[in-house]
């Protein structure tokens, strides 16, 4: 797939086109966000990133990627910057803002989980892999559907990360689901980049904005 690397506010990022791409035209857009061992000021390991590897392998990817690339020690370092980029993002001609999908692995699946709680207003759905984040918090979520995955044998993040994160939105009232894997270790992306059903499912998603986003402890004296 043809890419070409952007910078915003310092941060250099990858733009991955699919085939027969036309200026002028919208397109589903997923914002990738990298695992730890892509971090750095060098943008040839995202450019070489497993997500790339296999999704530029198949024939018919409909999506813009959009891969931002962490120079610092974990995303939420530069967690302000992302924010603004979602905000930049929204304004590009060609991202179809009713189909703006956020996925990430690892360090990227724990900022998949925070970034979509952040703003949650801005994502049509998600996929988190081996993450996890503030589960007293995924109310935040009920507007945003969900398909988290794991390695049941993951030993660098327990599946019980995300084991909790998917009870509690769907506790919210929200839409999550979660696929574990029974004999992966970590590494629980490549098995979903290279389904072509999570593509799909993300597809098949709808913005949703009619229940609303819940805040469950936003002044509470009892959480401090």
């Amino acid at each position: 797939m043809n890419k070409k690397v952007h910078q915003f506010k310092g941060m250099q990022y990858v733009v991955s086109y699919p085939k027969g791409y036309e200026t002028g035209r919208k397109y589903p857009v997923i914002l990738f966000l990298h695992g730890a061992g892509t971090r750095g000021n060098d943008i040839t390991p995202l450019i070489h990133n497993p997500y790339f590897q296999i999704t530029d392998e198949s024939k018919e990817f409909p999506f813009v990627t959009i891969a931002p690339l962490c120079a610092a020690n974990t995303w939420f370092d530069m967690f302000e910057t992302l924010q603004d980029f979602v905000r930049e993002l929204i304004t590009k001609d060609y991202v179809e803002t009713q189909k703006l999908y956020l996925m990430g692995a690892s360090m990227g699946g724990y900022a998949t989980w925070q970034l979509a709680m952040s703003m949650p207003e801005y994502f049509t759905a998600i996929v988190p892999i081996c993450g996890g984040g503030m589960y007293w918090n995924a109310g935040r979520l009920v507007n945003v559907p969900v398909w988290a995955f794991h390695g049941q044998k993951d030993e660098v993040v327990f599946v019980e990360e995300s084991v909790k994160m998917v009870d509690a939105v769907n506790r919210n009232g929200g839409n999550a689901r979660l696929t574990i894997y029974p004999e992966h270790g970590h590494d629980a992306w490549s098995d979903t980049y290279k389904s072509t059903e999570v593509f799909e499912w993300l597809l098949s998603c709808e913005k949703q904005n009619e229940k609303d986003v819940l805040d469950l402890y936003k002044d509470s004296e009892i959480y401090g």
